[in-house]
């Protein structure tokens, strides 16, 4: 017993965080992600809503401690008003009401206070556009007639890239990729996910969707590289305003923000790319 745990400190150390409160979270999430969109597609999108504005209040808190004192209710109201937009008026919905309600947000900082106006109301923009805007594909990509698949693959593309990057990276990861800015992240872990992301992205597309396995395999082989940037922006975020996790309201993972980074910068890569099958395959 003593060297089994003696074991699971070990790779928890080098992990750098705790597997088991990990993977536990992780199945949870999944079961609300699933068993909300094929149960009923408006509880998926009430889930989404919850996530996102559990995010905004995470990055307000953290934008407050380092230095940048923005109001939560306003920021999270712009957001809802995106993914609302985005769910019952599709990408019009989602460009227009990102039109309208940035300028609005920023008139609304600007009546609250004119200190530190460039610095604040850039922060709030980026705050609606990071999660709102680039959330609300996961949306788009829900309300679809198949918008369980569509959400399936995203899940699936993100998992065999996280997953196996992660566990890559625990065994073999030597070389560090971004040590300034992520250093747990390897060359090593970057490779263990490609492999992953190109057979997981290969076999969901073929089966599920019904194209060659090679255009799977090149949307798997993007969302490496999305999922990835996701990732070490959102770690950049963190140093950039000197904390380790935005939260730590999910057990091994932190906060919501760490297990949005790379669906966010994901989903609307894997959107786009359902629009070009769609539209030349």
């Amino acid at each position: 017993m003593a060297d089994l745990h003696s074991i699971n400190d070990a790779i928890n150390k080098r992990a750098g965080r705790k597997l088991l409160p990990s993977i536990l979270v992780s199945l949870t999430l999944l079961t609300l992600i699933f068993g909300s969109i094929y149960l009923a597609p408006l509880l998926f999108l009430a889930l989404i809503c919850i996530v996102i504005m559990l995010g905004v209040r995470e990055l307000a808190h953290a934008y407050r401690t380092g230095g940048i004192e923005l109001p939560d209710l306003p920021i999270m109201a712009a957001a809802l008003i995106i993914l609302l937009a985005s769910w019952f008026g599709d990408t019009e919905g989602l460009a227009v009401s990102t039109g309208l309600i940035i300028p609005i947000l920023m008139f609304l900082l600007l009546l609250t206070s004119q200190k530190d106006f460039i610095k604040r109301s850039t922060s709030a923009v980026f705050a609606v556009f990071y999660l709102a805007v680039l959330g609300g594909f996961i949306l788009l990509l829900a309300n679809n007639d198949d918008g369980g698949q569509r959400i399936l693959a995203l899940v699936i593309l993100i998992s065999c890239n996280d997953t196996f990057a992660y566990f890559a990276g625990v065994l073999f990861g030597k070389h560090k990729m971004a040590p300034t800015i992520s250093p747990k992240k390897s060359w090593e872990g970057l490779i263990g996910g490609l492999i992953a992301s190109l057979i997981g992205g290969a076999l969901i597309f073929h089966n599920t969707f019904g194209v060659a396995w090679y255009v799977g395999a090149a949307v798997g082989a993007m969302t490496v590289v999305t999922a990835t940037c996701g990732d070490l922006i959102e770690s950049a975020i963190k140093r950039d305003l000197a904390i380790k996790d935005m939260s730590n309201l999910l057990p091994g993972h932190g906060g919501i923000m760490d297990r949005l980074d790379s669906a966010l910068f994901t989903a609307p890569a894997v959107w786009f790319a359902f629009e070009l099958i769609n539209r030349y395959l």
